[in-house]
């Protein structure tokens, strides 16, 4: 199949703009790119959960433009601002194999990749014929067509998917997608049909090859939201979903409502994690808050990446509580 072909009338993400994103100085749709790729950052990194990120990183393929472009997103740089530079696929092929070859990353990680999906299938299908047997990771906003996730299900090994909201209006507010705890409620059952739940969880200290880890940010002064999708996570997939706690949220962008123009307050982490408990989640990893003090202008979040530098990000840890080692593959 050409998937260079599916730009011609783009259907996807499940915004279905339908722009021709192959027609220069055409209109663009809402992830403000059109059929080239364009690449901000290709390297390892050390800020993903255990399983993933191991001992010598992620090896993450950071790709600009995005189709949700949230108003607080923490990559704003390349979500909002298409920061990037263009590649085409020799060269992109090129770059991930010599990352590969230099670092030993475990894994290869496309962060935002879903309006670059037919690049990215094609980019898959090389690396496999040229030999790599790395887990491919798709790293994803949650809000994905239902069409795109069954043509990725043969090119990908591990969904990381966030669950953001379970407040439409909040979901409207501030991503313009009142539908996103329908779509991506969908979208993860279908993730977890493909792979099930992350493998890794089954036997603690091992690096993950397949399946589906879920990830929520606490966002300032929406603990019910938070409370709603933690809820919503339980009822549908059990206990034994593999479930991560962000806290990373800073203030990023113009204009943002209310308590988002601050960060995450410990009591307000304390709330949803002890939800999260009482619930019984049994895979549980947990990005506990730094202290009130411990960022300032001088000593920004270390989460908050800078894409104008040739290494984006500094070394984080995430702090890892898992109870269980029997994991049930319980899926939609």
């Amino acid at each position: 199949m050409d998937f260079m072909t599916l730009y011609n009338d783009c259907s996807l993400c499940p915004r279905q703009c339908r722009v021709n994103r192959r027609m220069r100085g055409g209109k663009r749709g809402p992830c403000g790119e059109d059929d080239r790729v364009r690449v901000a950052f290709i390297g390892p990194h050390f800020g993903e959960e255990p399983p993933i990120t191991g001992t010598k990183g992620s090896g993450t393929v950071f790709f600009s433009g995005c189709s949700l472009r949230c108003a607080y997103c923490q990559n704003r740089q390349i979500s909002h601002e298409s920061f990037g530079e263009l590649a085409d696929m020799d060269t992109l092929l090129s770059r991930v194999e010599v990352m590969i070859q230099s670092t030993g990353v475990h894994n290869i990680n496309f962060v935002t990749p879903d309006h670059f999906f037919p690049h990215v299938f094609t980019l898959v299908s090389s690396l496999r014929e040229n030999g790599c047997d790395l887990p491919m990771v798709y790293n994803l906003s949650g809000y994905q067509s239902m069409d795109s996730l069954k043509m990725a299900e043969h090119y990908a090994d591990i969904y990381l998917p966030d669950f953001k909201y379970g407040d439409t209006t909040l979901a409207a507010s501030l991503s313009r997608a009142a539908d996103y705890p329908k779509v991506a409620l969908e979208a993860l059952c279908e993730m977890a049909r493909q792979k099930g739940f992350l493998d890794s969880t089954a036997k603690k200290g091992s690096l993950a090859e397949k399946g589906v880890l879920v990830r929520h940010l606490i966002l300032p002064g929406h603990l019910e939201n938070s409370i709603n999708v933690l809820t919503s996570l339980f009822v549908e997939f059990g206990p034994d979903l593999p479930l991560s706690l962000m806290t990373q949220y800073s203030p990023v962008g113009q204009s943002l409502p209310g308590p988002l123009n601050r960060s995450l307050r410990p009591e307000e982490f304390d709330f949803v994690y002890a939800h999260a408990h009482a619930l019984g989640f049994r895979n549980l990893f947990v990005q506990f808050p730094d202290p009130p003090d411990a960022i300032t202008s001088s000593q920004p979040s270390p989460f908050l990446p800078d894409f104008r530098k040739a290494q984006p990000f500094g070394k984080s840890g995430f702090k890892k509580m898992q109870s269980s080692v029997d994991i049930r593959k319980r899926v939609c």
